[in-house]
């Protein structure tokens, strides 16, 4: 996300603005160098909005490009107000453009997608109607993706499958962008790094109905991906920072004091047995490896313990000070 200190006034200043508007679908698309697609973009986008019968808005999110990206989309906006600009001051990353268009939307069903025509615009009719049967987020699976096999497919179902595991959200694309979400979902999450694909995952722990369905994946038309087989190492990250946040977040002793327990335990054993061994049968112990691996297993867990202490100061002070519930309510009855 943007360090902008402003942020927060500027979204509740729009926020007031436009309290009482009536928008009922708010599409998300953050952009990045696609000049060459953005006509066909705005093309195909108005052939499936102006068919939904719905009010609608367009949010097309400039993230920093250095092209002629953003003169296209003013051009776009003059000719349909229904199209917002929002242009970011440098290349922030696409979960930080994501971020601005769900502050900044207003719809009462919010949808994702990416600027580079891969994904389908006249898939969004199917995400409204699968909204509706009650789902609070309905991700997209391309299931007949037209990526290169060994360098995105592939790392692709692997991550797949390790994130549905630890998360036990169980989705088969987590990377597709078109999606579609609820408004009381995306209001109420941070994001931060390079999380937007892990919103179903995070939404899960505050009980969030998901599903998805299949949808088209077209070849890439112009310009080149963003995203390389580098991407997976930063993948591997986001895993781990995914499952400590959904299962520790509020309760970070759980997981460092339990590390830090088991490694004073063995530690202690070791340096036990070793002491035994010193006074009962006279051992030298100034050269043996096991004496300082005994030594240095204490010190390691008494430092686990004090990061989880640390940890849970902390969470208490942010909840605390942030008036931030380690819950959420999905609907009151009064």
């Amino acid at each position: 996300m943007t360090n902008n200190p402003d942020r927060g006034n500027n979204r509740n200043k729009y926020k007031d603005k436009n309290k009482n508007n009536n928008t009922e679908i708010s599409i998300i698309i953050p952009i990045y160098n696609e000049e060459e697609s953005i006509d066909l973009l705005y093309s195909q986008l108005d052939q499936t909005l102006s068919k939904l019968g719905l009010s609608y808005e367009v949010i097309l999110i400039d993230d920093g490009s250095t092209d002629n990206t953003y003169t296209k989309l003013v051009e776009i906006h003059k000719r349909n107000s229904n199209y917002k600009i929002i242009k970011l001051r440098r290349n922030f990353g696409q979960t930080a453009a994501i971020s601005a268009g769900f502050d900044y939307s207003r719809g009462n069903i919010i949808i994702t997608l990416d600027a580079d025509l891969q994904n389908d615009p006249g898939d969004i009719p199917k995400l409204i109607e699968k909204m509706k049967e009650g789902y609070d987020i309905v991700s997209g699976w391309r299931k007949n993706r037209k990526d290169k096999f060994l360098t995105r497919r592939i790392p692709s179902i692997l991550a797949n499958k390790i994130i549905s595991r630890i998360t036990g959200v169980h989705l088969h694309d987590f990377g597709c962008t078109l999606k579609a979400y609820s408004k009381d979902i995306v209001k109420n999450i941070s994001l931060y790094g390079e999380m937007h694909r892990y919103i179903p995952a995070i939404a899960s722990s505050v009980g969030a109905k998901i599903t998805e369905i299949e949808v088209r994946h077209n070849e890439r038309k112009f310009g080149k991906s963003k995203y390389g087989i580098s991407r997976t190492i930063r993948v591997i990250l986001d895993i781990i920072t995914i499952k400590f946040l959904l299962s520790f977040s509020t309760k970070p002793m759980q997981l460092f004091g339990l590390l830090g327990l088991g490694m004073g335990v063995l530690g202690s054993i070791v340096t036990l047995y070793l002491i035994i061994l010193r006074v009962f049968f006279q051992q030298e112990l100034g050269n043996r490896p096991l004496f300082l691996i005994g030594i240095f297993l204490v010190l390691i867990g008494i430092q686990f313990i004090s990061m989880g202490l640390i940890g849970e100061i902390s969470i208490r002070t942010y909840h605390e000070s942030c008036n931030k519930p380690i819950y959420s309510i999905k609907e009151i009855l009064d």
